[in-house]
C-alpha cells in the first residue's frame, strides 16, 4: 500500500495511497464550513479534506486514544487520579504554506469525533516579543526568527498546559496591527487536545544556542506535522497573499501595513518578492526547513495547495 524507502525513518505514501486510509471516516464538515476555515490564499476543497485530512484525523484519533490508555495505566499504577494532561499536536512549516488552515481544519475535525473532545488552538505568534522590544533590539526585520520570540514565556506556557494546570493564559497577536494586543489573553482550561501552530514548534536547543534554559517547545509535543512545499510555490503564494491583503486588510487605517494599500500592483509584487528573499525565505532556509525531519508527519503540497504525498514516521 505504501512505498518504503531503504534507510528512511518514514513510510512514504502517494496522495491516492494516503486517501485509502480514511477507512470510511464520515465527513463532518460542510463546504461552507471548509470555506470559512481556509486561509485568505488557500484553495482547500472538500475533496482535499476527504483525501488528506480525514485520514490524518483518523490517525490522530488512534494516537490520542492510545495516549489516554497510557495515562489510565499510570493512574492505576500510582493508585490516584492525576490531572488531565492534554495531547499536544505541533504544526510547523514556512510562512504562506497554509499552517493555519491545516490547524483550523484539524481542530474542527478532531472536535467532531464521537468522543467530543475539547480542542484548543494556539499560535506561537502570541509569544513574539512586542514591536517595542524588537525595535529596541534592532531586530524588527527578524520577526519570526528564533531571536524574536519570548521563548521563556512560550516554554512556560506549554509546560503548564502539559502539566495539566487548570487555567493557563496565552498572549494574543494581531495580524492587523502586527503586534501583541496589550491586556488581552487567551484562556486555556484543560482541553483534551492542544494544537500548537507556528514557525518554531519543532525548533530545539540547537536553534537557540544563546538560551539559558535547556527545555524547548518540541519537548512537549506528542505528534508533529510539517507542512511542506517547494520554495518557488511558497514565494508565489506569499506574493499572492500580499496582493490580497493589499486589497483588503491593508486598506484598514489601523493596519501596520496600511502604507502598502496604495501601491501599484507591479510595485507591490516587487516589495513582496523582496520581503520574501530578505526575510521569509532566509528564515525558511536558516531556521524552519532544518526542523522538517524532526516531524512525525510531513505533508508536501503542490500547485493549488493540494497535498501530493505524505511521509509518516515509522
Amino acid at each position: 500500500m505504501y512505498k518504503e524507502k531503504s534507510l528512511s525513518p518514514y513510510l512514504h505514501f502517494s496522495r491516492s495511497q494516503w486517501a485509502t486510509l480514511r477507512n470510511s471516516v464520515p465527513m463532518t464538515l460542510s463546504e461552507q464550513e471548509i470555506d470559512d476555515l481556509r486561509g485568505i490564499h488557500d484553495e482547500i476543497s472538500i475533496d482535499e479534506v476527504i483525501a488528506i485530512y480525514l485520514p490524518l484525523s483518523r490517525l490522530l484519533n488512534f494516537y490520542i486514544s492510545s495516549n489516554l490508555r497510557r495515562q489510565a495505566v499510570l493512574e492505576q499504577f500510582l493508585g490516584r487520579n492525576e490531572a488531565k494532561v492534554p495531547y499536544v499536536i505541533g504544526i510547523a512549516g514556512s510562512v504562506s504554506v497554509g499552517k493555519s488552515t491545516t490547524a483550523r481544519l484539524l481542530q474542527a475535525l478532531l472536535s467532531r469525533w464521537p468522543e467530543h473532545r475539547k480542542v484548543d488552538l494556539i499560535t506561537t505568534d502570541g509569544f513574539l516579543h512586542p514591536n517595542s522590544v524588537l525595535n529596541e533590539r534592532g531586530i524588527m526585520k527578524k520577526k519570526g526568527f528564533p531571536e524574536s520570540y519570548d521563548m521563556h514565556n512560550l516554554v512556560r506556557f506549554v509546560s503548564e498546559v502539559k502539566s495539566g494546570t487548570p487555567r493557563v493564559l496565552a498572549p494574543v497577536y494581531s495580524h492587523l496591527t502586527y503586534d501583541i494586543i496589550p491586556d488581552k489573553q487567551l484562556v486555556v482550561e484543560q482541553p483534551d487536545i492542544v494544537i500548537l501552530e507556528g514557525l518554531n514548534v519543532l525548533q530545539s536547543g540547537m536553534d537557540y544556542p544563546e538560551a539559558m534554559h535547556h527545555v524547548f517547545v518540541s519537548d512537549f509535543v506528542d505528534f508533529s506535522i510539517y507542512v511542506d512545499a517547494p520554495e518557488e510555490l511558497l514565494k508565489s503564494w506569499y506574493i499572492g497573499r500580499f496582493l490580497k491583503f493589499r486589497q483588503g486588510a491593508f486598506s484598514d487605517p489601523n493596519s501596520y501595513f496600511h502604507h502598502y494599500a496604495q501601491l501599484e500592483e507591479s510595485e507591490a509584487v516587487s516589495i513582496a518578492s523582496t520581503i520574501w528573499d530578505e526575510i521569509n525565505g532566509l528564515n525558511l532556509h536558516e531556521n524552519i526547513l532544518p526542523t522538517r525531519e524532526r516531524a512525525s508527519l510531513v505533508m508536501t503540497k503542490g500547485t493549488n495547495h493540494m497535498v501530493t504525498n505524505v511521509k509518516l514516521r515509522k
